[in-house]
């Protein structure tokens, strides 16, 4: 891996991946402040799409398509992420088209992307599953943008004008702190020399973090949706953790492996599922955000079964923060987990996107070798104190089911 700095400022590392036909460039725009209205930076990234000052949308993603370039522009929690993707022989088109997208921008059609947008929200919300996973964020981040979901974003769309675009825009391109890394066969001072042309315009401060502090859950949090039709009860509970800045990190990754991130191996899924026949779909799944992790086990059950699922829940976290598990349920969960990450560098744009990700939060490159290296030093008695400590806290809980079933489960509303 190879280190550079762009005219600019911008940090930038090159991975040659020799014999690969297609080169991956990924840049990472740190989000500093909040949005002042919810839906503004999502609308911003899809209208990078809509038209430049020099084409228009459908020209543009005719050029996109006949080049066989990719280009992606992702809202994160924490950032916005930029993706390129092309053949070798078409870097310098690709970044030229780039250039024109992120620079030039009209806005123009902002209006028509609102509606498009609140369109897509509104059938999102059709489904059950997404109503109570956007009200399980709303609860666990309760008043923090975080939280924010589809239902707040629909609610203040109409408030965004081609002004806050604008002004927000500049901020994001022209001064947030940035950082790329490209992955592919190319040679490292061949592709600088291209970003120094085509991403010359563009600067990188390291500004303040104004963002909202997370507010600790000192008590449980316990949210409901009477959802009449609802052929199954939705159910996630989850606790604010550590992230992946913290110590326990290795450890967290685990926990998740074995509660329920490792398929029909998992614990939930062989005791709730398997034995007890409660539902289809039940797992965990922790998210490292920058400012909090977030951890939660979720299942999709009949209404009459919450009570019995919540009670599943209860005995499988308190087995796991107070019984010694065995060697092999240890290995087996490093195995898997570790098998798993080595997907994340499959391609040279997802090997791009891990190593820039950690760039940008300052862990280095070459963390992703010390994570597995710490991962496999976990010991048994790292589990349950990690397990305790995530764990024997206060949670949050979101359920979506018909009334009835919700009152006959007796929360501690």
């Amino acid at each position: 891996m190879e280190k550079y700095t762009l005219d600019n400022g911008i940090k930038t590392i090159v991975k040659i991946n020799k014999n690969t036909p297609r080169t991956a460039v990924v840049m990472y725009a740190k989000l500093n402040k909040d949005e002042p209205k919810a839906g503004l930076y999502y609308l911003m990234t899809q209208l990078f799409f809509q038209g430049t000052k020099t084409k228009t949308a459908e020209e543009l993603a005719t050029l996109l398509d006949e080049n066989a370039i990719d280009i992606s522009i992702e809202k994160k929690a924490d950032y916005i992420r930029f993706k390129i993707q092309c053949l070798n022989e078409d870097i310098n088109t690709a970044l030229n088209i780039f250039e024109d997208m992120i620079e030039n921008s009209t806005f123009d059609d902002y209006k028509k992307e609102i509606t498009k947008i609140k369109g897509e929200f509104i059938s999102d919300l059709d489904s059950a599953k997404i109503q109570a996973q956007d009200d399980y964020y709303r609860t666990i981040f309760q008043n923090h943008p975080y939280g924010i979901g589809r239902k707040e974003i629909i609610e203040a769309l109409d408030n965004i004008n081609k002004e806050d675009l604008i002004q927000y825009h500049n901020e994001i391109i022209y001064k947030s702190q940035k950082n790329i890394a490209v992955a592919g066969d190319i040679e490292g001072k061949k592709i600088i020399e291209l970003l120094n042309i085509h991403l010359k315009n563009l600067k990188c401060e390291n500004l303040k973090d104004e963002r909202e502090k997370i507010i600790p859950i000192e008590k449980n949090r316990i949210s409901t949706t009477a959802k009449e039709d609802a052929n199954q009860a939705q159910i996630f509970q989850g606790w604010q953790v550590g992230n992946i800045f913290s110590e326990e990190y290795p450890a967290i990754i685990l926990l998740n492996t074995i509660l329920g991130s490792s398929g029909l191996s998992s614990r939930l899924f062989l005791e709730l599922r398997e034995k007890q026949g409660l539902a289809y779909t039940v797992r965990s799944a922790y998210e490292p955000l920058n400012l909090c992790g977030n951890f939660f086990v979720y299942i999709g059950t009949e209404p009459k079964n919450i009570r019995t699922s919540l009670d599943g829940f209860k005995k499988e976290i308190k087995k796991i923060m107070t019984e010694i598990i065995t060697d092999e349920e240890l290995e087996n969960a490093k195995n898997n987990a570790i098998g798993k990450r080595q997907f994340y560098q499959e391609t040279n744009l997802l090997e791009a996107s891990l190593k820039g990700y950690y760039e940008f939060l300052g862990l280095g490159f070459e963390f992703e070798d010390k994570l597995i290296e710490n991962i496999k030093s976990v010991t048994k008695e790292m589990i349950i104190n990690t397990a305790k400590k995530c764990f024997d806290t206060p949670y949050s809980l979101s359920i979506l089911a018909p009334e009835k079933f919700i009152k006959q489960a007796e929360l501690d509303c």
